[in-house]
């Protein structure tokens, strides 16, 4: 068992008392920590605050796990918590989560209690320690990688809401031997935010731009260059935007907002799918709405895009596919600093099992190609 107390820095992690009632119904009244947490009682009451403190506290620890208050260092008042549930000794391992109030967050509270009692957990004994997140909630994985978890994949229907539907959680693991922190990330953020060339910004895709991309992807001639080439329901544009950043966070895909960097608003979208990691390798995809196309402006969003994933991801090729007929996304790749490679033969499904399997160009660009003449706007 970990000890009763663990010093993480700003705080501790302690033993509730009777007098954290009121601070523990802050915390996990807020809509954040419910949304999460979904075992939390709706709407948490003081009743419930003083059942965990005198029933649901004490069981964890009897069961082997543990549950603690994260105070704050000088004042001992609770600011969060965090626990051990779900041990396996046969495997020596356990199931970490945590929770911080509202006015604590973005202090590095979570973190500092993460990596403190893993150390704990540790020192006790456990080999493995497991993080299960919904893959909606990005704060809860950058502290994942903070703490030095990583991630392992998808646990399908291993979540349960308080409705009774499942949903998928993403797994995030720490080994007793791995570092404490940070994990290192395939896919860092941009700097500042953003890529620009004072014409088009590049930013992370956000839940806000569901409406604008699903109008871009619900587009006859868009549809017809996605695999496969069926429209998305707006449910479908919904969860990609909502996962943009979980995506990133795990490497598996960089997913931007395609602006005009003058107005901001979004003119259409770009993506870097890191499909090769071992050997270096991204596709990247991109599209543009309507009133933004003809003004060299995809062009722009590629070559900034490709200008990052070679510095500072360290990519070693991008590539990227073009039906045979769409002319005008050949000229895009060639503007950017795209070669041909090729045909690949039937490489994409049929929009129907009568239709015959459509071919794709195939297209790359290397970090030691030359840099392309930027492509001035029309006037």
């Amino acid at each position: 068992m970990t000890p009763d107390v663990v010093e993480a820095g700003p705080v501790r992690l302690r033993p509730y008392r009777p007098d954290d009632a009121g601070d523990l119904v802050a915390g996990c009244a807020d809509p954040v920590n419910l949304r999460f947490n979904p075992v939390l009682p709706q709407p948490y009451t003081l009743a419930d605050a003083r059942w965990w403190i005198t029933e649901g506290a004490p069981a964890a620890w009897r069961g082997g796990g543990a549950a603690y208050a994260i105070v704050d260092a000088d004042t001992d008042r609770p600011v969060g918590g965090a626990g051990l549930s779900q041990v396996v000794p046969g495997r020596g391992q356990a199931e970490l989560g945590y929770w911080v109030a509202p006015q604590a967050r973005r202090r590095g509270i979570a973190t500092a209690a993460t990596r403190a009692l893993a150390t704990a957990a540790f020192r006790a004994g456990l080999a493995r320690l497991e993080l299960l997140i919904q893959a909606e909630n990005p704060a809860s994985l950058r502290v994942a990688l903070a703490a030095g978890f990583h991630p392992e994949g998808v646990r399908r229907s291993a979540g349960l809401g308080r409705d009774g539907s499942r949903y998928d959680l993403l797994a995030w693991v720490r080994l007793a031997d791995d570092p404490p922190g940070p994990t290192p990330r395939p896919l860092p953020d941009l700097p500042d935010g953003r890529l620009t060339d004072t014409v088009v910004t590049l930013r992370r895709l956000a839940p806000a731009d569901a409406g604008a991309l699903h109008r871009l992807h619900t587009r006859p001639e868009v549809v017809a260059t996605r695999v496969r080439p069926v429209p998305p329901t707006r449910a479908d544009i919904d969860r990609r935007c909502a996962v943009a950043e979980s995506e990133w966070l795990t490497g598996r895909s960089a997913d931007f907002a395609l602006c005009d960097a003058v107005t901001g608003t979004m003119i259409g979208g770009c993506a870097l799918i890191y499909d090769e990691p071992a050997t270096g390798q991204a596709m990247i995809g991109y599209s543009l709405l309507p009133e933004a196309r003809g003004r060299g402006l995809a062009t722009r969003a590629v070559r900034l895009l490709a200008d990052w994933a070679f510095d500072p991801v360290g990519l070693a090729r991008l590539w990227a596919g073009t039906a045979p007929w769409n002319t005008a996304s050949q000229r895009v790749l060639t503007r950017a600093g795209f070669h041909r490679e090729g045909l690949m033969r039937a490489r994409l499904p049929a929009p129907d099992p009568d239709t015959p399997r459509p071919d794709t160009l195939l297209w790359s660009r290397l970090p030691t190609d030359p840099t392309p003449t930027p492509h001035p706007l029309p006037g």
